[in-house]
């Protein structure tokens, strides 16, 4: 999976790129056939502590997954909209598993002349 990320109005750093690059890989095991992810991590002006933004829009196959996350640390927002992209890839999962289950069914009990 490609994952881009970019960090708006700052410069991330490396150990922050790699942890999001570390989390990003483990949706895969969930699910294989994710194109790419883009990852926008963004500082708010406020001054409230929980003032970063993470935002990360997954490519799937025929579907687009989004989840936004805003927290105290780009860290936690990161694992956050990350468990929440799991959440969605499953739910996506289940439906095109339904959807082709019920095609099957759908073919075989079709009478042929």
């Amino acid at each position: 999976m490609k994952i881009s990320v970019q960090s708006i109005h700052f410069d991330a750093d490396k150990k922050l790129l790699g942890f999001i690059q570390k989390k990003a890989d483990k949706l895969d095991q969930f699910f294989d056939q994710i194109i790419s992810a883009e990852v926008y991590l963004k500082l708010e002006n406020t001054e409230d502590e929980g003032n970063k933004i993470t935002e990360i829009k997954l490519n799937i196959p025929g579907v687009q997954l989004f989840a936004k996350e805003q927290c105290k640390s780009f860290e936690e927002a990161t694992d956050l909209a990350i468990e929440s992209l799991r959440r969605q890839v499953d739910k996506h999962k289940t439906k095109t598993r339904t959807r082709i289950n019920n095609y099957k069914e759908e073919v075989a009990s079709v009478d042929i002349f």
